[in-house]
């Protein structure tokens, strides 16, 4: 890099990614705390021109009120004593002080040489948040004033990129670009982001909290589908956990082991009585003696205590859970075309749903483990080894062992001399059917020879290499079968478990046009007025304007007369307030009355309910149908 170029980083962060400021944040707190406490964030939008441009790079790291020339004298006259003239020749002699200041602060160190004091100096970062939205000119322009100052200044930048590193080739010319000395980074894809997160949130037992399969589906989907932001994710995560706790009474046992037993035996009767009315419980009851069902319904005692067993029983389903997941993820993650699927969250909600041993893709999975090599298979079980063994746990450590075993044996075999013996024995049973079928056979003949030679190749001696794979694969089935039965199996799961999907994608996923159906048919679900309380499905005529002229304009075609809708409002507002139904008043339309429906119409004109139409005079046309 030459002393006269600017470091620059392009960092690309692709499309359709909201967590850019996110990003960037994090960016400008981990600089300012390892490299230089000189950090400045700018965005396109407040870049207009270079004067402001100037203006918010000072302002972000001076901390003062910087002064534009186009401003008010009288502005310039109050501010004049805290502000600073907007130009980099000011940002540097504010560096110096500040770098003096700081240089001098310590007295007692030894000075070192000049050049090594201008090495030691902290760099002055500007990030430009969305390189794409700026001026090219606005840029180019900075960047060219930038230049001249490289050597009292230590400048450096960093470029958000959302498309490709080519917009800066597209944004500056070469004379300007020549001026920066530009690297290149590739920010990690958002799909990796949530790898990451639901591996360190999802799938641990050290959080009690879980999320059922259906509301993990859901969550995933608005990801990948909508908006493809991590930080929405976790926000999903923190609104089922907050869902979880509101609605659910038994939450107080989704805790630690420790905490989960001294909130067991405190819980009042009617918490008991919610314990005896969970499903999974039920199912628990149902499987007892007569006598110990007994004493579960009536005896609040005696339950607590089953219920301490129980919930120790559940903490150990989550603890052994998650390791053999790992590990039947990793046997089946290179797979060809991935039958139980790439990511392990895709395991996870099998899992979740059904026995993952009843499904058609694991039985083909197991088939094609068993025509793995020795080298490949034993690479994937060490890869399973060191997953095991990271868990503490008698069950999991005694896996563990065996495991090891079975991989001591494979490193004893002599593959070479067991695959000698066996070949001649192989070809003989393949080929002896076939030296006594004629040359001119039929159908049935054909069919004879190749069952006999199907039950040859069975009936053949397996070389030992064979024998251990299948033994292995006999042994991660059986943990599989052991440890990754669905959570719903387990007894008071209700307790960990947060399954109402509806909740999460109400509040996540929701659609306008029918929250604004349903406040405009029924005010009475967003205002609470006793007022507005109906019964079979009407509006009241004491709802507001917007909800009554909708409720009208449900009961009319495609065309909409205004004058008659007018009309019929009027009718509804009189009723409302209380006018006599055989005077001359009611019904009346006055100017107060006109007012307010016109309002009310241009409100639904605005939701985009009605539209002004030139087939028909003092006319609207409908634009939506089948409404709430």
């Amino acid at each position: 890099m030459r002393a006269s170029e600017i470091p620059t980083a392009a960092l690309v962060l692709g499309v359709n990614v909201p967590d850019h400021d996110m990003t960037f944040q994090s960016l400008s707190e981990l600089l300012q705390q390892s490299v230089t406490p000189y950090v400045a964030s700018v965005q396109a939008k407040e870049c207009g021109t270079l004067k402001h441009l100037m203006k918010r790079v000072l302002e972000r790291l001076t901390g003062a009120v910087v002064v534009v020339d186009d401003e008010e004298e009288e502005e310039e006259a109050e501010q004049l004593h805290k502000s600073a003239h907007c130009s980099l020749g000011t940002l540097c002699d504010w560096y110096d002080a500040k770098t003096k200041k700081s240089s001098t602060g310590t007295p007692g160190k030894k000075r070192t040489s000049p050049a090594k004091d201008e090495q030691q100096q902290p760099p002055v970062v500007i990030i430009f948040k969305d390189l794409e939205a700026f001026n090219p000119r606005v840029l180019q322009n900075f960047i060219l004033i930038c230049s001249l100052y490289v050597q009292r200044l230590p400048l450096m930048f960093i470029f958000g990129i959302a498309t490709s590193p080519s917009t800066v080739q597209h944004m500056l010319p070469h004379s300007v670009s020549s001026l920066l000395c530009i690297q290149l980074f590739q920010s990690l894809s958002c799909t990796q982001h949530l790898a990451t997160v639901i591996d360190k949130l999802i799938l641990t037992h050290n959080f009690p909290f879980k999320l059922s399969g259906r509301v993990m589906q859901v969550l995933i989907s608005i990801f990948l589908y909508h908006d493809f932001s991590v930080r929405n994710f976790i926000k999903g995560i923190q609104l089922a956990l907050l869902e979880h706790f509101h609605s659910q009474p038994l939450s107080v046992l989704c805790c630690k082991k420790k905490e989960a037993r001294l909130n067991l035996m405190q819980l009042s009767h009617a918490n008991v009585e919610r314990v005896r009315k969970l499903p999974s419980f039920k199912r628990y009851v149902e499987k007892q003696e007569q006598q110990e069902q007994v004493n579960l319904l009536q005896d609040d005692g005696h339950l607590k205590e089953v219920c301490q067993k129980l919930m120790k029983d559940l903490h150990k389903y989550h603890k052994n859970y998650y390791p053999v997941l790992r590990c039947l993820h990793t046997l089946t993650s290179t797979l060809p075309r991935y039958p139980l699927g790439k990511q392990i969250r895709e395991l996870h909600l099998i899992c979740l749903e059904k026995n993952v041993w009843e499904n058609e893709d694991y039985q083909s999975a197991m088939k094609l483990l068993k025509m793995l090599a020795k080298d490949e298979l034993i690479a994937l079980l060490q890869r399973c080894a060191e997953n095991l063994q990271t868990v503490k746990s008698k069950k999991m450590n005694a896996a563990f062992v065996q495991l090891e075993e079975l991989l001591a044996k494979f490193k004893q075999l002599d593959t070479a001399a067991a695959a000698v013996e066996t070949v001649p024995t192989v070809v003989e049973s393949i080929t002896s059917p076939v030296k006594n079928l004629q040359k001119k056979t039929d159908l049935f003949q054909l069919q004879k020879t190749l069952l006999e030679m199907n039950e040859s190749l069975r009936s053949k001696k397996r070389s030992p290499f064979e024998v251990l794979r299948n033994e292995a694969l006999e042994f991660i089935d059986g943990l599989v079968r052991s440890h990754l039965s669905p959570p719903e199996s387990q007894t008071l799961n209700e307790v960990c478990y947060f399954s109402s999907s509806a909740t999460v994608r109400r509040h996540l996923n929701a659609t306008p046009r029918t929250s604004i159906q349903s406040a405009l048919s029924s005010p009475y679900y967003y205002i609470q007025n006793d007022n507005l309380k109906t019964e079979d499905g009407s509006v009241s005529n004491a709802a507001p304007d917007i909800c009554i002229a909708y409720k009208l304009h449900l009961e009319c075609g495609r065309l909409i007369n205004l004058y008659d809708w007018l009309e019929a409002y009027a009718t509804v507002v009189s009723a409302a307030e209380g006018k006599d139904q055989e005077s001359d008043e009611f019904g009346k339309v006055d100017e107060v009355k006109h007012a307010r429906f016109i309002r009310a119409v241009s409100e639904l004109e605005f939701l985009g309910f009605i539209k002004s139409t030139k087939q028909k005079t003092d006319h609207v046309a409908r634009l939506t149908w089948g409404g709430c």
